[in-house]
């Protein structure tokens, strides 16, 4: 099984947060053995944008857990990140439900990325994800 990694994820491991760090390194180390961890290309460069973040810290992280990357993101990705995206942003301008803090389309592009490699989702936002995909299995670090 292929497991996509949200950015939010990874960046718990440098968090200052030692209850959360410690259950998704936990969880990474449980799940590197019988998954493929996968990233995308913008999960990536968030992790690197981060202020004040090591550049080699992200690409150890990655090597040592045996994750991949997905550089390449197919026109279907993008279209379907677009599509939500733009879907989610009607129903923050229509005000409908409690949508939580604003999002940007990166998010929507992780998850297009995930639902098209045919891969659950492990993530901190769960609530987004299942509203903007609901064919993607999307997991939290308390569900392994």
């Amino acid at each position: 099984m292929t497991l996509a990694l949200d950015t939010n994820i990874l960046s718990t491991l440098w968090s200052g947060s030692p209850d959360l760090s410690q259950l998704v390194q936990s969880s990474l180390q449980t799940l590197s053995s019988s998954h493929v961890l996968l990233i995308c290309a913008p999960v990536f460069a968030e992790l690197e944008a981060a202020p004040k973040r090591d550049l080699g810290a992200v690409e150890a992280l990655l090597h040592e857990e045996g994750m991949k990357i997905d550089w390449d993101l197919d026109p279907p990705v993008w279209r379907t990140a677009a599509l939500a995206y733009q879907t989610y942003a009607a129903r923050r301008r229509a005000g409908s439900g409690a949508l939580g803090p604003g999002r940007i389309l990166a998010d929507f592009v992780i998850g297009a990325h995930a639902l098209h490699a045919d891969a659950a989702l492990l993530t901190l936002d769960q609530g987004i994800y299942r509203a903007a995909f609901p064919a993607l299995t999307v997991l939290a670090p308390a569900d392994l």
